[in-house]
């Protein structure tokens, strides 16, 4: 015979509660069952855990260890239960998250925000990468979910449209461009330029557009973050290509901004995760949030942002 869940319940109860009769009503059990129940765990056990007489049910020298540590027993499995119930519902949890440098500092910021409002038992931790790491991250299950972009056709991964950013050409004070409208890629090739590290996304997608122009321009600087890239800008070292979501515009108001043309340069921001594996109910959560977006919040400036269909 086994002993069960029930059975440590009413041997704890018993010896509690000091009697069958109240450990039966706080059990909302009858006495003869909870009886059946101390008798079957005994029996399971091959050792007697209770005296039984007029002053009730008293703990046996061998059950008052035993008792003692199923009540232990019983108040960490309702702890693991109760936390459960909880990532269930999306309330508590740990989220491993990748993220852009450049999402990671405007979108992403009010979504966790509103996150731990609402669910103040669930932890976020952000990995900054550039797209390829991303992805590389998400496909090794280092992380949960991602926020990319310029993501391959790949089997192993699921990818959900977020929002759309635009490229900018970001002028230094009294640059010249200030008194155009937008900015074409051929009108960039000429100037000094400050550009993301080639690894980033933000650089792959103006070197292709450059190909498409027929240009190949130099860059004056290059920069692993965006807020070196605005410093940069800022110093008057060069015009910046930079996308319109970069938070740190919005901390430099001496700075303009152009959209860049001929050809216009545009990225799809997408949240990634591993393809048939279901998410995490917390991760499930900040997923959620960052697709509801929240309004204009959650939106980068210029952007367009889309729902999954």
């Amino acid at each position: 015979m086994t002993l069960t869940l029930r059975q440590m319940r009413a041997a704890v109860a018993v010896a509690r509660a000091g009697s069958l009769g109240r450990a039966a009503a706080q059990l909302h059990l009858s006495q003869p069952t909870l009886t059946v129940q101390l008798r079957e765990a005994e029996a399971a056990l091959g050792l007697r855990l209770f005296d039984r007489g007029a002053r009730g049910a008293e703990l046996t020298a061998a059950g008052q260890g035993l008792v003692e540590s199923f009540a232990r027993l019983l108040e960490e499995l309702d702890a693991v239960v109760a936390g459960a119930r909880e990532a269930a519902a999306g309330r508590s949890g740990l989220v491993r998250l990748a993220v852009l440098p450049s999402v990671g500092a405007t979108v992403l910021p009010p979504v966790l925000a509103r996150l731990r409002a609402a669910n103040p038992g669930i932890r976020v931790v952000v990995r900054d990468a550039v797209a390829r790491g991303v992805v590389a991250l998400v496909k090794s299950g280092a992380v949960e979910i991602g926020i990319g972009t310029e993501i391959e056709p790949d089997p192993e991964i699921g990818v959900t449209p977020l929002f759309e950013d635009r490229m900018v050409a970001v002028l230094p004070a009294g640059h010249r461009f200030e008194a155009c409208r937008a900015v074409s890629v051929a009108d960039l090739a000429g100037e000094a330029l400050v550009l993301m590290d080639p690894e980033s996304s933000v650089r792959a997608l103006f070197d292709r557009a450059c190909r498409e122009a027929g240009v190949s321009p130099l860059p004056a600087c290059e920069a692993t973050y965006m807020s070196t890239a605005v410093a940069l800008v800022r110093a008057g070292l060069g015009v910046g290509v930079l996308p319109s979501s970069a938070v740190d515009l919005r901390v430099a108001p001496v700075l303009r901004t152009r959209p860049i043309v001929g050809p216009e340069i545009r990225r799809a921001i997408s949240v990634v995760r591993r393809a048939g594996r279901s998410l995490s109910p917390a991760a499930a959560a900040l997923a959620e949030g960052l697709l509801a977006g929240g309004g204009g919040a959650a939106r980068p400036p210029s952007g367009r942002k889309r729902r999954a269909p």
